[in-house]
C-alpha cells in the first residue's frame, strides 16, 4: 500500500532522513520505533506531505505521490494524526468531526459520525463541549476519531500514547487495534516500544535518520539489540 525508496528529508542544510526504505502492505500495522530525535516524525510529516522530501520516492497504491499537498493526500486516503494531537481547541468536539470530512460531499458523513460516537461514547457525551477543555486522552481520541472521518486507507498515528496515564495508553492501544480490524491499515509511530510492537505486524528501528533494522514485531521483540535500548533489558 505504502512504500518509500531512498527517502531523504532535510531541514535547511539538517538532514533528517538518511535514505529510509519503508513498505506498508493494506491490512497491517507497521510501527516504526526509534529514541527522541531519530526521524520518526519528520517520516509521518513526510509521507502526510507537510515536508517535501529532497530525494526518494513514495508510493501509495501504486502512484507516485512524492511532493503531493497534505489535501491532495487525504483525498486519496491518507489521514494523519499529529503529535501533540493539533485539536481545533475552540470549536467544539462536533465541529472538529465535522472539520475531519472537509473534503467529503457524500450522503454517508452523517452515518460515519454516529459510527465513531458509536467508537469513542466520550465524544457523544461530549459533543457540544469546545475541544480545548477535554481532557489529554479524551483529545487523544478525538483526534483519532477526526482522522476517520476523511475515510482513510491508511492512518499514520505520531506518538499517540505521548502524555498519557498508563491506564488510557492501553485504551489507545485497543483502539489502533480495533481500526485495524475494521479495515484500515495503520502506520505507527510510538515510544512506547512494547506497546507498539505487541499492536503491530511488523517493525522498523530507526536511528539517526537512518532504518538500522526491522523485522516482524516477534523478531525485535526477541531482538537483543532492541531489548537493550528500548525495552529496558
Amino acid at each position: 500500500m505504502l512504500k518509500l525508496t531512498g527517502v531523504e528529508t532535510y531541514y535547511g542544510n539538517i538532514q533528517a532522513l538518511k535514505g529510509i526504505d519503508i513498505e506498508v502492505s493494506a491490512g497491517e500495522v507497521v510501527t516504526i520505533i526509534g529514541a527522541n530525535g531519530a526521524g520518526k516524525t519528520t517520516t509521518m510529516k513526510t509521507v502526510a506531505g507537510l515536508i517535501k522530501p529532497k530525494k526518494g520516492k513514495i508510493e501509495f497504491l501504486g502512484e507516485d505521490i512524492t511532493g503531493l499537498r497534505p489535501d491532495q493526500l487525504v483525498s486519496k486516503g491518507i489521514a494523519l494524526v499529529p503529535e501533540g494531537r493539533a485539536i481545533l481547541a475552540k470549536m467544539t468536539v462536533l465541529e472538529n468531526l465535522e472539520m475531519g470530512a472537509f473534503q467529503r460531499n457524500d450522503a454517508e458523513i452523517k452515518g460515519d459520525l454516529e459510527k465513531v460516537m458509536d467508537r469513542f461514547p466520550i465524544l457523544r457525551e461530549r459533543k457540544t463541549q469546545l475541544g480545548g477543555t477535554l481532557s489529554g486522552g479524551q483529545q487523544q481520541m478525538l483526534a483519532i476519531a477526526r482522522a476517520l472521518m476523511s475515510r482513510p486507507k491508511l492512518l499514520l498515528l505520531d506518538e499517540p500514547s505521548m502524555g498519557l496515564a498508563p491506564l488510557i495508553v492501553a485504551d489507545i492501544f485497543k483502539i489502533v487495534r480495533e481500526i485495524n480490524d475494521s479495515g484500515t491499515t495503520v502506520l505507527l509511530v510510538e515510544q512506547n516500544v512494547r506497546q507498539a510492537l505487541k499492536v503491530a505486524h511488523k517493525g522498523y528501528v530507526l536511528e539517526t535518520g537512518k532504518i538500522v533494522t526491522s523485522g516482524t514485531s516477534t523478531d525485535l521483540l526477541n531482538d537483543s539489540k532492541v531489548k537493550e535500548a528500548y525495552l529496558g533489558h
